[in-house]
């Protein structure tokens, strides 16, 4: 199979020994976690294996895959043209140096690993994609974009900057370009039935962790952060309707932990909020740092968390047409760094902390991140006028600054401790 997706086997046999030793370190190791965890475990121990498997055998019965990175792809609309959306990898640092190849160097990690990963050759999800669905969100992806159709078709999505009228124009024309570039993939009309089997099966699937969500407002919190983060992490490469049983089952078993006081943290544990850039496998560095100093990280505002699930399509429309505006009133109401002016997110951050009942936030950038690290100064100021403790964290992949941030996590704990 790797062979015939031409895989670069000696570097991508490296990566996934070492994935699973670090995985085993900071998952398998951890204490009293919920049993339904396993089925997580066991599809992060088959990303590179039976699921690839399951997509090139939907391609064998004629479907497409479409790879892509950010949450303003709407996957209902790949799902009715008969394709399945897939997550790219990125969030190690192995890569970067094959992309610094072609990339300046003070650029965002997420970008050159994702690069990387591609120029690499050990990514099945970009070698099984038939196409990349990219966007607009930041200058640095952008340019991406147009590196990576040297090696894989790649079509971008307009993201607009603003949500008036004008930008909600925007990006609704870019669904109607979207519909007939995935009618043309998939060799068939998109029809009304068919978004609105996709609408139902996306919303059931957020339905599903806003209600995992909704268990780590409980104090303590019944799940690890780090959990719950390899959880939505898992959102993009698992199988819609599979993945969304298996995090009913798993919320059902935190109702019963809830219930009798179980819980992987001390009742008196900091209660931590992450807020800002998106944490792609296999980047678990900040939760693991945070809850191997007692602390419980029981939210996360950001791709790879709350933005993933917020919001719910409108399931009424009756035509074609209204779906399209429905996903795109939807889609646009995800609250990304990329906007101006952008007070919904700040107001939001504000609601999230009072939600889960967090001590303090932790702000979470990723270096040479301008929206996220730019927003930042208007976050800080927000939360500390609302009572949150605020700690900003800017970092890369690599583990170097491992031990600062240590330090400096402690030293925010100790302060805000209850």
């Amino acid at each position: 199979m790797w062979r015939s997706l031409n895989i670069d086997l000696d570097p991508h046999c490296n990566l996934l020994n070492v994935l699973g030793q670090v995985y085993s370190d900071i998952y398998l190791k951890q204490d009293n976690r919920p049993e339904a965890m396993e089925y997580f475990d066991f599809v992060l121990s088959e990303v590179h294996g039976l699921r690839i498997r399951e997509l090139l055998e939907h391609k064998a019965r004629g479907g497409f895959i479409a790879g892509a990175f950010c949450l303003f792809i709407p996957d209902e609309l790949i799902l009715a043209a008969g394709g399945l959306p897939i997550g790219l990898c990125g969030g190690a640092d192995l890569t970067i140096s094959k992309a610094e190849e072609y990339l300046p160097r003070n650029i965002c990690p997420l970008i050159k690993s994702s690069v990387g990963f591609k120029l690499a050759k050990i990514c099945p999800y970009f070698e099984s994609a038939d196409f990349l669905l990219g966007e607009t969100t930041c200058d640095g992806k952008k340019k991406a974009w147009e590196i990576l159709n040297d090696f894989v078709p790649t079509r971008v999505v307009q993201v607009p900057h603003r949500k008036d009228d004008a930008g909600r124009g925007v990006y609704r024309a870019e669904l109607d370009r979207l519909v007939k570039m995935l009618e043309e993939a998939g060799r068939t009309k998109i029809s009304f039935d068919a978004v609105k089997k996709a609408i139902e099966l996306m919303n059931n699937k957020r339905r599903a962790l806003a209600r995992l969500y909704e268990t780590r407002k409980c104090q303590p919190s019944p799940i690890s952060g780090k959990d719950a983060l390899l959880i939505s992490q898992v959102a993009f490469y698992d199988d819609v309707a599979r993945f969304t049983a298996s995090v009913d089952k798993l919320t059902g078993e935190l109702t019963g932990r809830i219930a009798q006081g179980i819980s992987p943290f001390a009742k008196d544990a900091p209660r931590i909020m992450l807020s800002g850039c998106p944490s792609v496998v296999p980047n678990w560095k900040l939760h693991h740092i945070i809850e191997s100093l007692g602390a419980a990280v029981v939210v996360e505002e950001a791709c790879t968390g709350t933005r993933y699930f917020e919001t719910l399509v409108d399931e009424s429309a009756a035509d074609l047409n209204a779906q399209l505006d429905a996903l795109a009133q939807r889609y646009l109401s995800i609250n990304c760094s990329c906007f101006t002016p952008n007070h919904e997110r700040t107001e939001q951050i504000i609601q999230y902390a009072q939600e889960y009942h967090a001590d303090g936030v932790i702000y979470n950038t990723l270096q040479f991140c301008h929206t996220y690290n730019v927003e930042y100064a208007r976050v800080e100021k927000a939360l500390k006028e609302a009572g949150f403790p605020v700690l900003k964290i800017e970092t890369d992949y690599t583990a170097e600054d491992a031990g600062q941030i240590q330090t400096r996590i402690e030293a925010f704990l100790e302060r805000i401790k209850p």
